[in-house]
């Protein structure tokens, strides 16, 4: 799908899992980093027993000239995946009325995107992770005229990629690293000098595969 073919934006909702009242009710399929490691599902699981609850946003910026889909990269600094590329997201907190609540707050303290310029429209499946996290993501549709203000302690830039490039399977490659004396297998994106990758381009797929009508 290239960008002359690009669905209408009106017509994503339609192909995203439903919100059901609270963002958990439809948790749709069930996506993972074990996906293209099997072999690796006991030792996970055993390390993970009990999974933490996360939300993520998908923003989806509405731009005349074609849509992109708004990612930001971690700061250097940070304990745990420092430098990498990400939604802007994380833990469900007692306070968060659902995952959408948990996404829209992230967000706006991340990267300062008010939710007033977020139209929810869905959401992928279910992401569970190997480093112990169920991510719920939320998609949203962004309109343009927003300012960003970025967390420095948490994020060192906020970027957009067109989403037809999301869209395009040629850009969904694969790749692996040695993890714990096994090689770990994951996907990923790389546009321009972005490196996508893990449980990001794993979702980043999840939404192609949902807008271009596969399960």
């Amino acid at each position: 799908m290239n960008g002359a073919d690009l669905i209408a934006l009106h017509d994503i909702a339609e192909r995203l899992v439903p919100l059901t009242g609270a963002a958990e009710v439809n948790r749709g399929s069930t996506r993972s980093d074990l996906d293209l490691n099997p072999d690796a599902a006991d030792s996970l699981r055993a390390r993970f027993p009990v999974l933490r609850p996360a939300a993520v946003l998908v923003p989806i910026v509405e731009h005349v000239g074609g849509p992109t889909v708004l990612l930001t990269q971690r700061t250097a600094h940070l304990t745990d995946h420092a430098g990498e590329i990400s939604f802007p997201g994380g833990r469900v907190e007692s306070a968060d009325a659902d995952a959408v609540a948990t996404a829209l707050r992230e967000t706006e303290e991340e990267i300062g995107l008010a939710r007033s310029f977020v139209t929810v429209a869905g959401r992928l499946d279910t992401y569970e992770t190997g480093t112990g996290f169920s991510i719920t993501p939320i998609v949203g549709l962004v309109h343009p005229g927003f300012d960003l203000t970025l967390d420095q302690h948490e994020v060192a830039d906020a970027f957009e990629v067109p989403l037809d490039f999301v869209l395009d399977r040629d850009n969904h490659g694969r790749s692996s690293r040695v993890f714990r004396d096994v090689e770990r297998w994951f996907y990923a994106l790389s546009y321009g000098d972005r490196y996508i990758w893990g449980a990001t381009a794993g979702m980043l797929v999840n939404l192609a595969s949902k807008l271009n009508g596969r399960t």
